[in-house]
């Protein structure tokens, strides 16, 4: 029986495992507010998830896009047992090897390249079979990135990056002049096809469990445009993919697209689209990292800050549209910091 848990949680568990003789580890977090647990109890260790109670489990995002998803064969953890009351659920324990600590592993990131193309595989399930339509629909095809969405991610990364950590201030003219820039770029990403998207797909979030990828954190699961994924596993903040290997996992998944999606699911501005996600996805990341600091002194993501900023500028300039956001990043230095520093102060 664990210290770690209360004791509703702990008689929970005994009852799923069949005794209270367990043991219980603590699991490193990553930016979620959930807490996990490793169960050890004979030789079928099990995770617990804990969060928030919830009342529907049918609609508890978690559990309905993990049913959805499991049903479209996408390689997800089991569920074992659930006590909404406690807002615990029981999974399946994936093991330790992420994505990304496989890719820092290996001296060549060739060796990796297998593991991409498993999750490319999962990818595209995500975007193309569980986009289908089901009755009653999942949870993840009832929301989706709209312009407003979009809007709210610009936004939020212009006051935690841009404002609180880069000390940008704006004029009033400026300001007016960045919104009308992200709106831009919002509303084109909008009128782009919706299919279903992870939203957070990350090395972090692929776990490798006897040579296999499985994929968790899937519950923000939503509406979007297929490059909004892809552009999350292959600018991965998280590890330093080579031109090359971003080249051979974005044709990995034009291919594997074009054979599993519609007709023109890989259309002629795909490349085009891809950019402008980049731009969104990774100038959102940057908010996420310094926001996880701004809000709660957490100092682990800082570290992450420069190599992502430097995406979005370099992707910026190649674009050649957005010329505020573009001169922010120049004249405030924002590639050039360093922002480790801020964890002294």
């Amino acid at each position: 029986m664990s210290s770690l848990l209360s004791r509703e949680i702990t008689q929970f568990i005994a009852k799923h495992v069949g005794g209270a003789d367990f043991e219980c580890l603590q699991l490193a977090g990553d930016a979620s507010t959930r807490k996990y647990y490793r169960i050890i109890y004979g030789d079928q260790p099990l995770v617990l998830m804990s969060w928030e109670p919830f009342s529907d489990p049918d609609n508890y995002p978690f559990l309905n896009v993990q049913a959805h998803f499991a049903k479209m064969d996408v390689r997800v953890p089991k569920v074992a047992a659930l006590e909404p009351s406690l807002g615990v659920v029981l999974l399946e324990d994936l093991g330790d090897l992420t994505l990304e600590r496989k890719f820092w592993e290996n001296q060549n990131q060739e060796l990796a390249m297998p593991y991409y193309g498993q999750a490319v595989d999962e990818i595209v399930k995500i975007h193309f079979l569980a986009s289908k339509p089901t009755q009653p629909p999942s949870v993840c095809q009832q929301i989706q990135f709209d312009t407003a969405k979009f809007m709210w991610e610009m936004n939020y990364a212009r006051e935690h990056f841009l404002e609180k950590v880069g000390g940008i201030q704006l004029s009033a003219k400026d300001q007016a002049a960045l919104q009308s820039e992200f709106q831009h770029i919002c509303e084109t990403l909008d009128k782009q096809p919706k299919f279903v998207c992870h939203r957070d797909y990350h090395s972090r979030n692929l776990m490798l469990k006897l040579g296999r990828v499985y994929v968790i954190d899937f519950q923000d699961a939503r509406l979007g445009p297929i490059q909004y994924d892809l552009v999350s596993l292959v600018h991965d903040s998280y590890v330093n993919l080579s031109q090359e290997s971003i080249a051979h996992i974005k044709n990995d998944y034009k291919e594997k697209a074009r054979q599993t999606g519609p007709s023109g699911a890989i259309r002629s501005d795909f490349d085009e689209i891809f950019q402008l996600q980049t731009i969104q996805r990774c100038f959102k990341a940057c908010g996420s990292f310094a926001s996880f600091y701004n809000m709660r002194n957490d100092t682990r993501y800082l570290k992450y800050l420069k190599s992502t900023a430097s995406l979005v500028a370099t992707t910026l300039n190649e674009n050649g549209r957005y010329k505020l956001l573009s001169g922010l990043f120049a004249s405030a230095g924002l590639t050039d910091r360093n922002y480790d520093e801020l964890c002294a102060v």
